[in-house]
């Protein structure tokens, strides 16, 4: 009997796989805490395992202390280069002993550029082959783990796993050259700055410190708007003078004077309707754009809520470009699944009694897999935010086969002297695939008087707006996520982590909109004078090119890496030759960026001073720049990350502070421990009270988020009790739930 080793890329796609081809049950078993799964097909004896991920990363082949240029990069097990990824060990171990007796070796790994890395790597680093047969999916259902096993590809895919080789040593070539060269060019200007830049990283952030710089020097500049509130039919209207935003003031007065008080008479109205057509399918970029549209989620969050739907089976493979669905998957089969749910047996209804089934299809396309679709498969147990995503993929697959939704759009002029005011409208005649879409689209309902030409529009009032020009609009990062696409920076699988590392590294900042800090901006500012290169999008979108080519066999991977090897030398010498400068002006730019974020606020005691974060022996704590002077300190919470908010309590006046614990909403508090805000209505006396652990007087005491009991034993005994509750609870529960309350 044929021994096969099978590698899958994570643990719950294993078991989908073992599962799904096994005759009968496959067996699960364990060794140093790892499981796998052994089952037999067609007289096969079959061993499934997982990769978890990379099992080998790139690293330094020969370390001699923090120097550059370094060009000798080599593939080393994950867990010898990265302290977080011990637990891959066990894994890679695992694989190793049981590579031994297998006869042949099946890739099923995710099929796109990362999955062929991490299978390629495992096959000839911890199997010691170069070649496999490889499994080709787009969903973890049976019958497509099934038809993909009876149809296995007979090699891995070489050209899609050069491509991947190539993007890591360009990544690792970029990353820890330029990194290193910046943070020594500030020690060498008198204190180490450890600091990280990338080669997309770097554009990506001038991307964002451009759009900010170009915020800043914006000017805004008044202009007037004209509007008629009349009535016609019976029925209220609003138009807008035609000539739209007026620069003079003069001229916009001089309108007014000519047509207040002067009735309007009907002189075009025109009436046209207009096809939507259904939206295209979801490629993982849009899906990212519209989760983040409804529901505010980040493009990182999305891309992990998708993943787990996929892993659970009930979605297709997320990271693709593709806006196009095959007949292949299978149309009336998922839509059949689908109707079996309540909540679109309706929609899917309607789709299955059309003569045909054929969905509206997008321009981009890829050749690993297709758009993103549900299975049919129903889910179980999904979170909040998981069935949001999973309702949003369903709604959107289902609205591609709708029929257009018809809108009437109308525009009435009237005529005022010789002045014109136009009146806009639409409304929904017929809803088409917006019912399908719902709630994720909306219908218009913004209706007009049914006037006709001729007809008298009474005036009953002729306002002038004065109004201001916009600056241009910060990125969000779904906005960002669009850009770096449209650039051709980065791939559809690392634009979300690249913005996440904006974000983790100090770059950029916000919610809603990001917004480049002093520090980003700086960074920037700095590295744009002095290197460029650096930060070149031109350059980061040429080597993208490249490695396109070696993904379509154009080229080979050392021919590539040799040029950025080249390209890389020419920019480390030029930053060589300035790297004394160039340092100075990135620590200075650091401690500007210091200076903010640590800024809490003006001090309540002495009024002359400002509250600054410190670190102290036992941590970080709040006190008056103006020590010795003035002594006022507060206390900041331990085990939180802490932020500046620039505004002040409205009971007490003191500084507010944004303290965000992990698995906790961010809460804003306010420094003060003895702010009114913070007094309870039910503080009891209870001195008499002992502490139930060790027997000592219970105590009244005050932290950042209000009063509460603890044992006056402290610091031996932790015990702690809200003031409006006999019940204890351990310090760390505790302190969590009065947080909250507060």
């Amino acid at each position: 009997m044929a021994n096969i080793l099978l590698i899958s890329e994570k643990p719950a796609a294993a078991r989908k796989i073992a599962y799904a081809i096994s005759e009968g049950s496959p067996q699960r078993k364990k060794e140093k805490g790892v499981t796998y799964l052994q089952c037999k097909r067609n007289n096969l004896s079959i061993t499934v395992v997982s990769a978890v991920g990379h099992l080998f990363s790139l690293d330094e082949k020969e370390k001699n202390g923090w120097r550059y240029p370094v060009f000798n990069p080599e593939w080393v097990p994950t867990y010898k280069a990265k302290k977080d990824a011990k637990y891959t060990k066990q894994y890679l171990n695992l694989i190793k002993k049981l590579a031994k007796d297998a006869d042949r070796f099946i890739i099923a790994c995710d099929y796109d550029v990362e999955g062929e890395v991490i299978g390629y790597n495992v096959l000839r680093f911890a199997c010691g082959s170069e070649k496999a047969q490889r499994m080709k999916f787009s969903t973890l259902t049976k019958p497509d783990l099934v038809n993909s096993f009876k149809n296995l590809e007979p090699n891995v895919n070489y050209s899609l796993a050069n491509a991947g080789i190539a993007r890591h040593k360009l990544d690792w070539l970029y990353g820890i050259n330029l990194s290193r060269a910046l943070s020594l060019a500030t020690k060498k200007a008198g204190r180490m700055k450890v600091m990280s830049i990338g080669r997309v990283q770097g554009p990506a952030l001038r991307i964002v410190a451009e759009k900010e710089q170009e915020i800043s020097k914006f000017k805004p500049e008044k202009y007037w708007e004209i509007y008629l509130e009349g009535l016609a039919k019976g029925e209220s209207i609003e138009a807008k003078n035609s000539k739209g935003e007026i620069k003079k003031k003069e001229l916009a007065n001089q309108i007014v004077e000519k047509t207040k008080g002067q009735d309007g008479i009907v002189s075009s109205v025109s009436r046209k309707e207009q096809k939507r057509i259904p939206p295209t399918p979801l490629d993982l970029t849009t899906l990212q754009t519209e989760a983040y549209r409804l529901f505010k989620y980040s493009p990182k969050k999305t891309l992990d809520l998708a993943q787990r739907l996929y892993l659970g089976g009930y979605t297709s493979y997320p990271r693709t470009s593709s806006q196009k669905l095959p007949p292949t998957i299978g149309y009336k089969k998922i839509i059949t699944k689908l109707a079996k749910m309540e909540k679109y047996s309706q929609s899917c209804s309607q789709i299955l009694a059309k003569s045909k089934l054929y969905p509206r299809q997008g321009k981009k396309e890829d050749p690993a897999h297709p758009a993103i679709f549900p299975t049919g498969v129903a889910p179980k147990k999904l979170n909040s935010q998981e069935s949001r995503i999973y309702d949003l993929v369903v709604k959107r697959f289902l609205s591609c086969f709708g029929d257009s939704a018809i809108e009437i759009n109308t525009k009435i002029e009237i005529s005022i002297k010789d002045e014109v005011f136009i009146s806009s409208g639409k409304v929904t005649k017929e809803k088409g695939w917006y019912a399908i879409y719902a709630p994720y689209v909306k219908e218009k309902h913004d209706s007009l008087p049914m006037v006709e030409k001729g007809d008298k529009v009474e005036n009953k009032k002729i306002r002038l707006d004065e109004k201001e020009t916009q600056p241009p609009k910060r990125y969000s990062q779904s906005s960002l996520l669009k850009e770096l696409e449209k650039k051709g920076l980065g791939t559809k699988a690392t634009r979300a982590s690249i913005i996440e590392t904006l974000f983790k590294r100090g770059y950029v900042t916000g919610n809603k909109t990001l917004k480049c800090t002093v520090f980003g901006l700086k960074t920037i500012e700095v590295l744009k004078k002095q290197c460029e290169e650096i930060v070149s999008v031109q350059l980061t979108r040429h080597f993208e090119s490249e490695l396109e080519e070696i993904m379509a066999d154009k080229k080979k991977v050392d021919e590539v890496i040799s040029e950025a090897e080249k390209t890389l030398l020419k920019i480390l010498d030029k930053f060589k030759n300035r790297e004394a400068e160039l340092g100075k002006e990135l620590l200075e730019a650091n401690k500007e960026a210091e200076r903010k974020a640590n800024l809490v606020g003006p001090c309540p005691v002495c009024g002359k001073g400002n509250l600054v974060v410190k670190e102290g022996k036992y941590g970080k704590f709040i006190a008056c720049d103006r020590y010795p002077d003035c002594k006022a300190t507060f206390a900041l919470p331990s085990n939180a990350l802490v932020e500046t908010t620039k505004e002040l309590c409205k009971s007490c006046n003191h500084p507010l502070i944004k303290v965000i614990r992990r698995r906790k909403r961010p809460l804003v508090v306010c420094i003060n421990p003895d702010c009114p805000s913070k007094k309870t209505q039910q503080v009891k006396e209870r001195e008499e009270r002992k502490c139930p652990k060790c027997g000592k007087p219970l105590v009244l005491r005050k932290s950042l988020y209000g009063e509460f009991y603890g044992c006056s034993g402290f610091p031996k005994c932790k015990y702690t009790e809200p003031v409006d509750s006999g019940k204890s609870k351990d310090k760390d529960k505790n302190e969590k739930g009065s947080s909250q309350k507060k």
